[in-house]
């Protein structure tokens, strides 16, 4: 629950710390005093909208925090997940505005996102003003009255699942149907596509192969001479000129000549002849490799022709390399592949598509029970609450039809039928309900959702509009039941007869000082609302009658 407010140079309030307490409390005062300014703070603290504009005329920074106290509740886990640090008893939410623009928020003091406040606001306050009222005629907050009461989270969690999957079975077949049109148009164009890649015949390395045998051919000529000359200067032609094998065994006889008047020359010689023998292998493959340098114009032709094929393919499809145009044949033939097998291909995602859709039916169908047995429920609620607030003929019926298609909410369309009078039939509540009508209504569901749901505040911003008199008691008596057994209601109150029967009672007023209009808002003591009461009874001018009226609705209440 709300446990206290401190709000610091918001719109009209300066300065404002107060505490509430459990169980039901009202707010009164004129209207301006500065009741809406108050829920616009709270807003702020549930991640609404920052405005500058609601720094108080002269400030430079505003500052509103509130301590929630929450044990109890089941928000643990809340601040788990989120990394929010949480004594598992009470949270402190601090929301600071600039007049340069900033804005900040925090939570337990680590900084947080508004979209984190947002959704924790959603767990700690319900703030009902009259704009809601227009909620009960919208089908998706019908349904999702109907889903409070029955307590279906697990079962809307299970057909949510179903229903996601069948969408995207959905999807997957859609897309598939899509993609085998277009392959099926694009057939042609492949199988040709295909067909220059694999005439190519490309292996690993092919490319870089041909590459460097498409050079040799080239130079063969050049090739063969060179190594001719290099195997002339090692072996000599044989007539005239030694060559270096020749002179390298000379050089070793002469060592060896000697080696009985210089014993070093033996080593020498070895050496030498050592090198010779390296050379002489060195000589054997020069010589072969000559012998297997080919002059064939013929294999030159045919290998410049595959490559300049090749070359006009990567040009084509914008690739570089023979790995990568092998990686585009590859793709070729896997969705020629799926051409092939689309029709079975898609006669599975079908079947995929009716069971997902079985599915849904089936966890539908489990829903709509649960919620027919919570509209009954609904339609008897209603009619008991109805009636003491001053609808004696009320006649309530929660319509349930398939829905035409199912969607994320289930297989069925509610709408709540109402009517006030004898005879008259039931027609849709947003056709036929009045204003006052709509905001008993509201009032009778949030009492009834408020028993299932773990809310610590709720906040009624004038729902008394449009009804006064033992109505307006018996709105009261319902707030005040909902305040019972440690819940917290606040009622923003205009009608004497609400505000004699809050626990606790504020009043908001305005004060004009040398520096501008300022708002307060403060308890009141058992006097002081006998004296807020009468006001609210007879106006500005306070009379005895409204005195003793006053004194007679808070001893009645």
């Amino acid at each position: 629950m709300l446990q206290s407010l401190s709000i610091k140079n918001y719109a009209l309030i300066e300065a404002l710390d107060i505490r509430f307490d459990r169980g039901f409390t009202v707010i009164t005062g004129e209207t301006g005093a500065g009741k809406s300014i108050l829920l616009g703070a709270i807003g702020l603290l549930l991640g609404q909208r920052a405005d500058t504009r609601t720094i108080k005329s002269g400030a430079t920074r505003c500052v509103i925090e509130a301590e929630f106290l929450l044990a109890g509740y089941g928000l643990e886990s809340f601040f788990e997940e989120n990394d929010l640090d949480f004594d598992g008893q009470s949270c402190v939410i601090r929301r600071e505005l600039t007049a340069a623009g900033k804005s900040r928020a925090f939570i337990n003091d680590t900084p947080a996102q508004v979209t984190l406040l947002r959704a924790l606001g959603e767990r700690l306050i319900d703030i009902h003003s009259q704009h809601q009222n227009l909620l009960l005629q919208q089908e998706d907050f019908q349904l999702n009255v109907l889903d409070i009461l029955a307590h279906n989270s697990d079962q809307r969690k299970r057909y949510i699942e179903a229903f996601n999957h069948h969408q995207e079975a959905l999807r997957a077949l859609t897309a598939a149907r899509a993609a085998s049109q277009q392959d099926k148009a694009d057939e042609d164009y492949l199988r040709f596509q295909l067909q220059q890649l694999e005439e190519l015949d490309l292996q690993e390395g092919k490319q870089a192969d041909y590459e460097q045998e498409a050079q040799m051919l080239e130079h063969a000529e050049e090739i063969r001479e060179a190594l001719w000359t290099a195997e002339g200067l090692l072996e000599g032609d044989g007539r005239e000129q030694a060559g270096i094998l020749s002179a390298l065994h000379s050089a070793s006889r002469q060592l060896e000549s000697i080696t009985s008047l210089l014993p070093a020359s033996s080593e020498l010689a070895e050496r030498i002849d050592s090198c010779r023998i390296e050379l002489k292998d060195v000589t054997a493959e020069i010589t072969s490799a000559a012998d297997q340098v080919e002059i064939s114009p013929e294999r030159l032709q045919s290998v410049q022709e595959w490559l300049s094929n090749l070359y006009s393919l990567q040009q084509k499809h914008h690739v570089n390399t023979d790995e990568q145009l092998m990686t585009l044949r590859d793709e070729f033939r896997q969705r020629l592949s799926a051409i092939d097998n689309s029709d079975e291909h898609l006669q599975a995602l079908e079947a995929a598509v009716k069971t997902a859709a079985a599915d849904v039916q089936k966890e539908g169908r489990l829903l709509t029970t649960q919620r027919q047995t919570s509209a009954k429920e609904v339609e008897r609620q209603m009619k008991e609450r109805l009636v003491p607030l001053g609808i004696p003929n009320v006649k309530f019926q929660v319509q349930m039809t398939p829905r035409p298609t199912p969607d994320a909410s289930g297989l069925d369309q509610v709408t709540f039928l109402f009517s006030a009078n004898k005879n008259a039939p039931l027609q849709p509540i947003a056709d036929v309900a009045s204003g006052g009508e709509i905001a008993r209504g509201m009032l009778a569901l949030k009492a009834m959702i408020s028993a299932s749901v773990s809310l610590p505040t709720i906040i009624f911003d004038e729902i008394d509009t449009g009804v006064s008199g033992h109505i307006a008691e018996s709105m009261a008596l319902i707030m005040k039941e909902m305040g019972a057994g440690g819940r917290q209601v606040i009622s923003i109150t205009h009608l004497p007869q609400i505000a004699a029967l809050g626990t606790h009672h504020f009043r908001v007023y305005k004060e004009d000082g040398d520096e501008g209009t300022t708002s307060h808002i403060v308890p009141l003591t058992p006097e002081e609302r006998v004296t807020e009461i009468a006001h609210m009874l007879s106006g500005a001018e306070l009379t005895a009658a409204a005195i003793e009226n006053a004194k007679s609705l808070l001893n009645h209440a």
